[in-house]
């Protein structure tokens, strides 16, 4: 602490205002929601562990522990347009949760169009020689790294 009672960082420890910005990307399902962590800085993300959902309700519990871990300073959610790039129900849903993620996070919160990034992120998979099983090996979460990056590239 500071004699000013403050627990400021000495200033040659402390990160320039800008320069890292943390974000998490979500990719919004139904029954499971990718996750990716990501900074501006590189422009790039990597997968997390996907969260459980019921009729598209997370755990918030689970969102919580992993924001509290990461602290990011925004979210990204993908939005599921369809390919006509008309919004339908999916795409209300998404919006939702991205609001209530700022409800309770209070953090800005950003939607990114998201078609194919499933698709895309299973042709990875499948290109690597992986299982082809989705339901059981998930790839929610490279979807959701596809997404936020795809963000960054776009938004930097």
């Amino acid at each position: 602490m500071t004699a000013s009672g403050s627990t400021e960082a000495p200033l040659s420890n402390q990160q320039k205002p800008n320069t890292v910005r943390s974000v998490l990307g979500f990719d919004f399902g139904t029954t499971r929601m990718g996750v990716a962590i990501g900074q501006s800085v590189t422009g790039t993300a990597q997968p997390l562990d996907p969260i459980k959902a019921k009729d598209g309700i997370p755990n918030w519990d689970d969102i919580a522990k992993i924001v509290e871990e990461w602290k990011p300073d925004a979210f990204v959610v993908g939005l599921p347009l369809d390919m006509d790039s008309t919004e339908n129900e999916m795409c209300q849903r998404a919006r939702k949760f991205a609001k209530r993620l700022h409800g309770r996070f209070n953090l800005p919160y950003h939607m990114m169009d998201e078609r194919l990034s499933s698709y895309e992120a299973k042709g990875q998979v499948i290109a690597r020689g992986g299982n082809r099983n989705f339901k059981d090996n998930s790839v929610d979460g490279l979807a959701a790294q596809m997404i936020l990056e795809t963000w960054f590239a776009e938004s930097l």
